[in-house]
């Protein structure tokens, strides 16, 4: 790794904090090469390096974030790149962090939201760290709502909006507003109403339907495009204490859709953040249940990346942090998650006990029930996807298939995506029992339908399914199989 042009004075500042924190040059080298490794990066430093940095150099991209976060870990209180003396931390470790309260948490997603609208490509390529979820997870689980989220003058005033909802039937679309910022001028606090509240609601219906039906390359860009120029202003704006709680938890929900589709397109580096983020927004809200499910969300990326451990151990933080008293069709999903990462790891017993509590659950649940919107998908349907694909990690091929099957009867076309991943299981499932040619007829379709949507996701899936086949590639359906892969331009091995 190269420098940047040196200053014309030494870094004091630097100097002082090695002493603080007894580093020899070496050391500090060493931890900053450590740390890359963490979020991927291959980085080279040594005691010639930090010597450099001491005479004035500037390090480059984002080795000043990772230096920040080295003091921060030895010294055990906050530091940035400018205490240390050096230029702006660029984003590698931005987002990860679980913020003390209300305000710092705005300021940290609002620069995500920013960051993710701009110019920045190296925040999509910014890799998964599993590292990264121990803090948050920790954090949240042994946290409190926060005692205050009111803002701006007057309080008073949002808390009695809340008491002024629209009339029934209507939803009040803000009007575009930009959000406070560097370089951005300032404009009049925003008095947030029940009517944004409901808005921000009905956008994330939207995305959610988009996603679902196109992938998240269809809904990403301009859902975080929303989230900073309208949600973003709601934060900064003035409401009380319920209307403030009700804000926070509606914009938790769009985050950690963005993190969700951001996860589709493959930018898990960049997800990681924002579920992180839509986990501390959750808290401010009070919404224990909610903070639970977006751990979930985590749980299933972990899954998708191959950290099983990671993932059982999300899924049950969350257990925990939700307790018994959450609806019985929460209950079931966050078993259901636990067990995919069972499933993962060839862990069998596990996998079905928990498989069974969340069928025990799931049976519990009545027609009238009190259940979060946001948990409505997870249904019968829902359940046997996740029996499918537990059965196939477990190479129990002919339940899986069967499970994929019920699934596929079940499941309605909004879930589009939904069906490509499961009819892609029935293909492994079906391959797995020897037979051929329904396999490549499964995966066939599935394939034809993930090139008609926006998802990276989707395609790996088709890949998966391919590298499964490749024993079978000369046979005639394997054949077959490839050469339709080819004509639809999508490189499957």
């Amino acid at each position: 790794m190269t420098d940047r042009s040196p200053q014309r004075s030494p870094n004091r500042q630097l100097a002082t904090l090695i002493t603080e924190a007894g580093f020899s040059n070496a050391g500090l080298a060493r931890r900053v090469d450590q740390l890359g490794i963490e979020h991927g990066l291959d980085l080279r430093y040594d005691k010639t390096s930090v010597t450099r940095w001491l005479r004035g150099q500037q390090p480059r991209g984002t080795t000043p974030a990772l230096i920040a976060e080295v003091f921060t870990r030895r010294l055990g209180r906050r530091l940035s790149a400018q205490d240390l003396g050096l230029d702006a931390c660029a984003p590698v470790y931005a987002g990860l962090e679980f913020a003390a309260g209300p305000d710092e948490a705005i300021d940290i997603i609002s620069g995500l939201w920013r960051k993710d609208t701009g110019s920045q490509a190296e925040l999509r390529k910014i890799a998964f760290t599993p590292a990264g979820l121990v803090v948050p997870s920790r954090d949240w689980l042994i946290g409190r709502p926060d005692e205050h989220v009111a803002h701006g003058s007057g309080s008073a005033a949002g808390a009695g909006a809340a008491a002024e909802p629209e009339p029934a039937g209507r939803v009040r679309i803000p009007a575009q507003t930009r959000g406070h910022g560097p370089g951005r001028a300032a404009v009049p606090r925003q008095r947030v109403t029940m009517g944004d509240i409901a808005a921000l609601r009905s956008v994330g219906d939207l995305f959610r339907t988009l996603d679902n039906t196109y992938g998240g390359g269809h809904a990403r860009q301009a859902l975080v495009r929303y989230l900073e120029h309208e949600a973003e202003p709601m934060l900064r704006g003035t409401y009380g204490e319920e209307l403030g709680r009700r804000l926070f938890g509606a914009v938790a929900d769009l985050t950690r859709l963005a993190g969700w589709t951001s996860y589709d397109i493959g930018a898990h580096g960049l997800a990681q953040r924002y579920f992180v983020q839509a986990l501390r927004l959750a808290q401010a809200s009070a919404d224990r249940v909610y903070g639970g499910y977006v751990l979930v969300t985590m749980s299933r990326q972990a899954v998708y990346l191959g950290h099983g451990r990671e993932a059982v151990q999300l899924a049950r933080v969350a257990q925990q942090g939700v307790g018994t008293s959450a609806p019985a069709v929460v209950q079931a999903l966050l078993h259901a998650a636990e067990a995919r990462g069972h499933g993962l790891l060839g862990e069998m017993r596990a996998c079905s006990a928990s498989l069974a509590r969340a069928e025990r659950a799931l049976e519990a649940a009545r027609a009238g029930d009190e259940v979060p919107r946001w948990a409505r998908f997870f249904d019968e349907a829902q359940l046997a996807d996740e029996f499918g694909h537990c059965h196939r990690d477990l190479r129990q091929y002919r339940a899986s298939a069967q499970y994929a099957e019920r699934s596929l009867q079940l499941r309605g076309p909004v879930y589009a995506r939904s069906r490509v991943f499961c009819r892609t299981v029935l293909a492994s499932a079906r391959l797995g029992l020897g037979e051929v040619d329904l396999a490549c007829a499964l995966g066939g379709e599935a394939m034809q339908q993930a090139t008609e949507m926006r998802s990276m996701r989707a395609v790996e899936y088709v890949r998966d399914f391919a590298r499964r086949l490749e024993p079978y590639r000369e046979s005639g359906a394997g054949r077959g199989f490839f050469e339709r892969a080819a004509a639809l331009g999508l490189a499957v091995g």
